[in-house]
């Protein structure tokens, strides 16, 4: 039971973390592309990268912790669901090179920023 309230806990400060990203991202960079939506993965997937990095090299946290986190946190702090609605919406609008576009960059830049943070704890801690 313990893990489970780990992960609420998480999923409910990553929400709110992704709310507050997404509202100073817009403020920022407006809303004509889903810039707050592609930040927040690609920086969710970093983060990713260094706690699966830590976590190979040489941190052990407890179950709940890692729900916390990787689980909770990250997962609602990243979220595809809100990617797709993205793509639909640039679709649904004409922008079907936007759409593109925000595919390729989303999920390159995702996945490189992943392999970045396991490189970084890697180079870290090793």
């Amino acid at each position: 039971m313990s893990i489970i309230i780990s992960i609420a806990v998480g999923g409910g400060i990553g929400a709110v973390g992704r709310h507050l990203v997404m509202e100073g991202v817009n403020y920022f960079l407006g809303q004509d592309f889903p810039y707050s939506t592609l930040i927040v993965n690609v920086v969710g997937s970093f983060v990713v990268g260094l706690l699966l990095g830590a976590l190979v090299i040489t941190w052990s946290p407890s179950a709940e912790l890692k729900g916390f986190f990787i689980i909770g946190f990250l997962g609602s702090f990243t979220t595809f669901s809100a990617f797709s609605l993205d793509v639909v919406t640039l679709i649904q609008q004409g922008e079907f090179l936007s759409a593109l576009l925000y595919i390729i960059v989303s999920v390159i830049f995702s996945v490189l920023a992943l392999f970045a943070g396991i490189s970084i704890i890697r180079y870290l801690l090793a």
